[in-house]
């Protein structure tokens, strides 16, 4: 079987199981596709699978380091977005189609495509890799890694190593890899307007009543200035990136229809990866099938702040709290519930093993790679950081601009998969040979 067929093969495995973290209904399907990957890593050799117990639903495998030998730790996720907006689809989104060079179908970008690049990596040395390979596949990401305190601490033995690849990142393009140097944080919380005790008549009361859902609009408006830069006081932005990004190219791979302008000021490489944002994620309130003239006596918005890097989630989250509080329209009763709180991170990768690891991708890839920064968020990468500081990391991904992640019609270039196996087969050989 070809490197290709393979990795189709495989992602089609991952892929069929709807592994969505965030919906309760799916919980058995997440412990399903633990124990898929489990079964596929034994297939592949690994002496030391096992699933932990828990909800958690991760997957720790262990291949021991010959003596002497040093120890790479390769980690992705296998859980996944929700598979929504169904009619938008082009393709069936719990199966692997291929139409060219991309592969459609959830998580094959995030972040299963990753898994299946693990598995091919491992294959290329029959189970038996010259150096010690650790493989962590988390089940729990995409919700913020909520057990990853607790996964690290009971199992700081068996996750142990001189190294971390952390593949669940983005490249830069397709055919030209990136190296994640920083990563904006994320928190999030729901903020609750209440202005009545009962909802009212609008005819009778309007003018003169506040509505509920008119007061939280004119809330959420006061997140940001006029150009679209967050207004939030107290978000430190202490980091830039020296990295060019072509005005056209951002409207391209964002999809900006006709005569939208991007919001923010400065380099879009900053507004991208240095500079906090704020998005309205959800809002609970009548449906317009079911609305009427009604004034409100309350109404809900859950809101998500991506936070810059060098400042905690924590912080950033007391600056929203403190924001909502003080902006309330017409006195309007604003209450905060503080949702999930996910650090920012930065990466070095000047260490010897680092550098080994960008000289393979260089020759996989036959281009330089990129140092950028990223948008998203890996909990992870920090607090395994914490957990062994004289590791090194590499944090990458398989990912490209047009890959839509946590959107329909998810995707993947099936080249740069194998380019990326490529890449992580030359990067043990070259650290065995060291």
């Amino acid at each position: 079987m070809t490197l290709s067929d393979q990795l189709l093969t495989d992602l089609a495995r991952l892929v069929e199981i709807p592994s969505i973290s965030a919906q309760p209904e799916h919980a058995d399907d997440v412990q399903r596709s633990a124990h898929r990957v489990a079964q596929m890593l034994t297939e592949v050799g690994c002496p030391d699978v096992r699933v932990l117990p828990g909800p958690a639903a991760g997957v720790i495998a262990r291949f021991p380091a010959p003596a002497g030998a040093p120890t790479i730790c390769f980690y992705s996720h296998h859980d996944v977005q929700p598979v929504t907006d169904l009619e938008t689809w082009v393709h069936e989104p719990l199966a692997v189609t291929q139409v060219g060079d991309r592969l459609f179908g959830r998580g094959c970008a995030d972040d299963k495509g990753g898994i299946a690049v693990h598995l091919a990596t491992l294959r290329a040395f029959d189970g038996v890799p010259p150096v010690g390979v650790t493989l962590f596949i988390e089940g729990e990401e995409e919700v913020g890694s909520p057990h990853i305190l607790d996964i690290i601490s009971d199992n700081a033995e068996a996750l142990a190593a001189d190294a971390f690849v952390i593949l669940d990142s983005a490249n830069w393009q397709v055919g030209v890899p990136a190296f994640t140097t920083s990563l904006r944080g994320v928190c999030d919380a729901v903020i609750e307007v209440r202005t009545l005790d009962h909802a009212l008549h609008s005819g009778q009361f309007g003018g003169v009543a506040p509505d509920a859902l008119t007061a939280l609009c004119r809330l959420l408006a006061t997140l940001h200035t006029d150009e679209g830069d967050v207004a939030i006081d107290g978000l430190t932005v202490s980091e830039h990136f020296d990295v060019q990004y072509d005005d056209q190219a951002i409207r391209t791979e964002a999809g900006l229809l006709d005569g939208v302008r991007p919001i923010g000021t400065g380099s879009v490489a900053d507004r991208l990866w240095a500079k906090p944002s704020a998005t309205v994620i959800g809002v609970d309130t009548v449906p317009i099938a079911e609305s009427s003239n009604t004034l409100l006596a309350s109404a809900q918005a859950r809101v998500s702040l991506r936070v810059p890097p060098g400042m905690t989630a924590e912080a950033a989250l007391d600056a929203l709290v403190a924001h909502c509080e003080s902006h309330a329209p017409w006195g309007a009763h604003v209450e905060v519930t503080r949702g999930s709180a996910g650090n920012s991170g930065q990466v070095r990768a000047d260490g010897p093993l680092a550098q080994a690891g960008m000289v393979a991708y260089k020759q996989a890839f036959g281009v330089t790679p990129v140092m950028i920064g990223q948008g998203g968020a890996i909990p992870l990468v920090g607090e395994l950081q914490a957990a062994f500081p004289d590791a090194e990391f590499l944090v990458t991904g398989i990912a490209d601009p047009d890959s839509r992640m946590h959107a329909p019609n998810e995707s993947v270039s099936l080249s740069d998969l194998e380019r990326t196996v490529e890449a992580q087969v030359d990067f043990i050989r070259r650290v065995a040979g060291a």
